[in-house]
């Protein structure tokens, strides 16, 4: 962060599209032209992993910590490309613009991304971009591709309980499953290839309207995913390939019961050993993807609380030491820099505040948390910021600004609200007054969700932490946009020198 400025969090899914869900195409390009015009640097998005209903749709819960969403794969894009004729996506169902059906459109796009498939089939072959992906991605494509192409062929089970030999990725039983599988996998490939290419040509758009990306990096993968599968031994498996301890965090703001997420924790000594390869190929995979990123769950880089696979609480977990300085030093031999965000929200130690100084990583202040009675000394509090961080009103994890003053505060969090604001707000314009406050503080990056620019409520918020039904639906109704809202942020961001 050279300068000042500011953006906005916007998931692709949320974006709109005729098509049921938010994608690569038409919708996007409009948006990152709203950013421009709204003299916006910076667009945050979610991960953009491969999503799947049995695991809620969460971008943060995904088969491959490499694999693009298919289902963001524009059908427009494809029909430009030639990679389908119009005629095949033309009387497409009828899907709501205001939420994301996911059984829908995930049964409508495997449809049309079969029909694509089959199409271009018989071309690949000679087709030197795909053969140029496929051998520099072979790293993680091959085995993700394999993955879920054997889950398919078992009626998604998870790969844990796959027959031993394939489980244990005998080379003879592997070897005769991709051959097996030969069509499936080149399918999967394929629809990895125009992922990527869909991708990259948007990237490439917003670097020409002088947008740039800041992407979301999960710091654990499923268990039931092609990375633990091929690699096991960087995790703390047993003999049977079973998780020995899982993921989560104790009681925070978020949860008072703390949260179970079930994810396989690694084994920091093996990663160690390996000179940290399985993490230099992801950050090198996303340092080509975005042009920051936030790293998820920071904290745990330092260390990680674990819990023993089986229990059902999150609070009989302990704290294990990792080695975040030798691993991040490790990085940075490897990469000439680290744009990082590091999301340190929940209860962070001294250990990582320190990591975190030491590497230069601007932490996250979030808005929406500094209004309790400890308010003058609130670290969320704008008055308190550092230049070296980055301010949001809320999060992806949060409620709506409008939501959270009319459903989560106090009638002394309210009183203390407009003390700090410093008169009488009606409910239907303290969004604006809130997004003035991180906008004029010293945070060299302000980041806003699209839902608090717009002053919706609760109904609009993206995520509600530990609820499994329900989330990642919301999208962005285009005649929202209004020339209004593009005139008052660019206004906003000039007065307070964020262009």
């Amino acid at each position: 962060m050279d300068k000042r400025g500011s953006g906005i969090l916007l998931h692709i899914t949320s974006l709109p599209s005729p098509y049921g869900i938010g994608d690569l195409g038409t919708g996007a390009y409009r948006f990152a032209d709203f950013l421009a015009e709204a003299n916006q640097r910076f667009w945050q998005i979610l991960p953009l992993n491969q999503t799947c209903t049995a695991y809620g749709n969460s971008p943060y819960s995904s088969f491959s910590a490499f694999a693009g969403n298919t289902l963001l794969i524009s059908p427009d894009l494809m029909v430009e490309n030639g990679a389908l004729l119009k005629s095949d996506i033309e009387g497409h169902p009828e899907f709501s613009g205001e939420r994301v059906d996911y059984r829908a459109v995930t049964k409508y796009k495997e449809k049309i991304l079969g029909i694509a498939f089959e199409k271009n089939r018989d071309i690949l072959a000679e087709n030197h971009e795909f053969k140029k992906f496929c051998d520099e991605n072979s790293h993680w494509l091959d085995d993700y591709c394999l993955f879920v192409s054997i889950k398919r062929h078992f009626n998604k089970v998870d790969w844990g309980r796959w027959p031993e030999e394939l489980r244990d990725r005998k080379e003879i039983t592997v070897e005769e499953w991709k051959e097996r599988l030969r069509e499936t996998i080149l399918m999967e490939k394929f629809l990895q290839f125009i992922f990527f290419q869909q991708w990259h040509l948007l990237k490439n758009y917003c670097e020409s309207r002088n947008v740039s990306i800041i992407g979301d990096l999960p710091i654990y993968v499923n268990y039931d995913s092609s990375d633990v599968w091929a690699n096991p031994e960087i995790f703390k498996l047993n003999k049977e390939k079973k998780p020995v301890f899982v993921a989560g965090v104790p009681p925070d703001y978020f949860s008072s019961t703390g949260q179970l997420w079930g994810h396989p924790v690694y084994d920091w000594n093996v990663l160690k050993e390996t000179g940290y390869l399985w993490w230099i190929r992801r950050i090198e995979h996303n340092l080509n993807f975005f042009h920051i990123f936030r790293l998820d769950h920071f904290r745990g880089f330092a260390g990680y609380w674990e819990i023993q696979a089986g229990d059902k609480f999150a609070t009989n977990g302990r704290w294990v030491e990792a080695p975040a300085k030798d691993f991040f030093s490790t990085l940075l031999k490897h990469f000439h820099k680290l744009p990082i965000i590091a999301e340190d929200l929940g209860v962070i130690t001294p250990d990582v505040r320190e990591i975190m100084e030491l590497f230069g990583f601007p932490g996250m202040r979030v808005l929406l948390f500094a209004f309790g009675e400890d308010l003058p000394t609130n670290p969320y509090a704008p008055h308190n910021y550092i230049k070296n961080c980055v301010a949001y009103t809320g999060t992806h994890d949060n409620n709506t600004i409008k939501g959270w003053f009319k459903k989560e505060t106090s009638l002394e969090d309210k009183k203390r609200v407009l003390e700090y604001i410093g008169r009488k707000v009606t409910e239907r314009e303290i969004h604006w007054e809130l997004i003035k406050l991180v906008m004029s503080s010293v945070a060299d990056m302000v980041i806003i969700p699209m839902q608090d620019i717009l002053g919706l409520g609760e109904n609009a918020r993206t995520n509600l932490p530990a609820s499994a039904k329900g989330n990642w639906r919301w999208r962005l109704v285009p005649e929202r946009l209004s020339p209004l809202i593009t005139k008052k942020l660019s206004e906003m961001t000039r007065i307070y020198g964020r262009r």
